[in-house]
């Protein structure tokens, strides 16, 4: 029986990945100024740059979890069509959106579809790390896995994402609270750039530091060598960038140069995550055979 994949704004896809797999994306939000903006809207190109121009400015980016009403009528709009729903969510352990909108789906499906099949699993990723994530599965789907095997592969294979990325301005770190403000502003000047991943239950964790831009661009690369996934030019590298495009791309190019990756994507941070992390945030995603 067919099925469908809805997943979140957050994965970070580009616009054509998300038509190439046929993936219905529910929009998570952000505020600027009082004004709301989506992370994602079908049929429109999807530009974050000018987003990144306002954090420069100053201006503060609040964030809100998908809407119940759209998470509805999308799920709807799936079951009506007869088809069975995937649901592979933004990492519980950053945001309240995958409880909440599960929650929903599950009381729709249970109360007014109870024919239809519904699955649902927390991907424990973020950005670029979701959307490879997502499209790992759309790939299995598209060779005619079956929703319940491939949600089976969704569970237990979460741990099997690295996500590894570094930030420019500790100023946003530490206004989520994930570094002091001491700690931010001896950080600051003396140009030290942290480097951090998302561990086994999705929560973001430092794990080392290292002086200047040079350095983190190049610790990401290393982390990279150590345990990325064989056939390394085989195996996928997505990465996303907070406005840094030149970054993205020289970390694109080392990876390419020296183990041949075929299958890079490099695309903007949702500012629903870099509002958190802030311009500058440079993440790198692949496969590994060690759990994080």
């Amino acid at each position: 029986m067919a099925y469908e994949i809805i997943t979140d704004s957050t994965s970070n896809l580009p616009d054509a990945l998300i038509e190439q797999y046929g993936l219905q994306v529910l929009a998570l939000e952000f505020i600027v100024d009082g004004v709301s903006f989506r992370g994602y809207t079908e049929g429109e190109e999807t530009d974050n740059k000018q987003y990144y121009k306002m954090m420069r400015e100053g201006k503060v980016v609040k964030t809100s979890l998908v809407n119940a009403k759209e998470a509805t009528t999308v799920l709807r709009a799936c079951f009506d069509k007869g088809h069975d729903v995937l649901y592979l969510g933004f990492d519980s352990a950053l945001s309240g959106s995958y409880e909440a909108t599960s929650n929903v789906m599950r009381q729709i499906q249970s109360e007014d579809y109870p024919d239809r099949k519904l699955r649902c699993v927390d991907s424990l990723a973020a950005a670029l790390g979701h959307g490879l994530f997502v499209t790992e599965a759309a790939k299995r789907r598209d060779k005619g896995m079956s929703l319940d095997d491939l949600a089976d592969w969704a569970e237990a294979s979460v741990l099997e994402f690295a996500h590894w990325f570094t930030v420019e301005d500790l100023k946003y770190l530490q206004r989520g609270g994930r570094l002091s403000k001491g700690v931010a502003i001896a950080g600051t000047l003396l140009n030290i750039k942290p480097v951090l991943h998302v561990d086994e239950i999705g929560r973001l964790v430092p794990v080392e530091k290292v002086r200047g831009r040079k350095k983190s661009i190049q610790s990401l690369f290393e982390h990279y060598e150590k345990s990325a996934r064989e056939p390394r030019a085989e195996m996928p590298v997505y990465i996303s960038h907070g406005d840094c495009l030149e970054d993205a791309e020289q970390l694109a190019e080392m990876i390419k140069a020296k183990y041949g990756a075929k299958d890079v994507v490099i695309n903007y941070l949702d500012p629903v995550i870099g509002a958190h992390s802030g311009p500058g945030t440079l993440a790198l995603f692949f496969l590994t055979d060690e759990e994080r």
